[in-house]
């Protein structure tokens, strides 16, 4: 055995698993790099093609007046307060929709009288697009935070309630009965089985529905006029300040980017234990 073996043996690295850690780092440097270069030829298009002509000026303005429209915002304290009114509008509604959608998921996922029972409902429901409610919405509220609420909620919900009845359905009965046999309360039942089988599928519908939620909380503002981003980007459409408005649109692209990102560290956090996350971090 070498002096090399050795003093990898005494310091527990191996060469194989220092190789594929430099080639995860080589790849992400790629990808970062591919991602990069990307934004950077969409933005010099988007500035290129309005000054040349090939782009009507007035309908879409260079991406550097955009940009330099949102540094302009980014000083204004009415922005500031649009920007944390959409961050509400969506993280309330994401937190209802999370909890009513976990519990409810659980409850009728758990008893199969129930799951038959509402199967047909949930199925009826759930493709309904939640602007279908803007109608009842503005009838019932107007233009408040209830609405927006309301909508973001209902969207949101269907992602987590039926992320939840797949991962319930997929709980071994071997290992359930196996609890019930040992006398597991059926707290203790859900916490050891149901809760460890089901997480990963929450975490799916927690990722779908936190970019669900955003979306839908922008067309609330935008459409019904509820107070956020959205409601400020219509008003600048409506007002005929189009550099404004596509400076407020990135910003919600931004957040989009944010939202996504938050989502999938959460996840990968949650399910560290997981095969599918440490198959990533090999």
């Amino acid at each position: 055995m070498t002096t090399a073996s050795l003093e990898d043996r005494g310091s527990g690295a191996r060469p194989g698993a220092r190789a594929r850690a430099g080639l995860r780092s080589v790849q992400r440097f790629q990808s970062l790099g591919l991602g990069v270069l990307g934004l950077l030829i969409v933005v010099a298009l988007g500035d290129l093609l309005p000054r040349s002509g090939v782009v009507d000026r007035d309908a879409f303005p260079p991406v550097t007046e955009m940009l330099a429209e949102l540094g302009r915002q980014l000083g204004q304290g009415d922005f500031w307060t649009a920007f944390f009114q959409t961050l509400r509008g969506w993280a309330v509604g994401l937190l209802i929709a999370m909890v009513a959608g976990i519990v409810l998921g659980i409850v009728i996922g758990s008893v199969t009288f129930l799951r038959r029972l509402t199967a047909s409902t949930i199925e009826f429901l759930r493709p309904i697009p939640s602007v279908a409610l803007i109608p009842v919405v503005v009838m019932l509220y107007g233009p408040a935070f209830k609405s927006g609420l309301i909508m973001v909620v209902y969207a949101s919900f269907w992602q987590i309630l039926v992320q939840m009845l797949y991962g319930v359905a997929d709980v071994d009965p071997v290992v359930r009965d196996t609890a019930r046999s040992y006398r597991f309360s059926r707290w203790a039942v859900v916490r050891t089985v149901v809760w460890p089988t089901a997480l990963p599928y929450v975490m799916t519908g927690f990722r779908l529905a936190a970019a669900v939620a955003l979306i839908i909380e922008v067309t609330a503002e935008v459409f019904v006029g509820t107070p956020g981003l959205g409601k400020l980007i219509g008003t600048a459409n409506s007002s005929g300040a189009l550099t404004k408005m596509y400076a407020l649109i990135i910003v919600v692209g931004l957040i989009g980017v944010a939202v996504n990102l938050a989502a999938r560290a959460i996840e990968r956090r949650a399910l560290r234990w997981h095969s599918s996350v440490r198959k990533e971090v090999r």
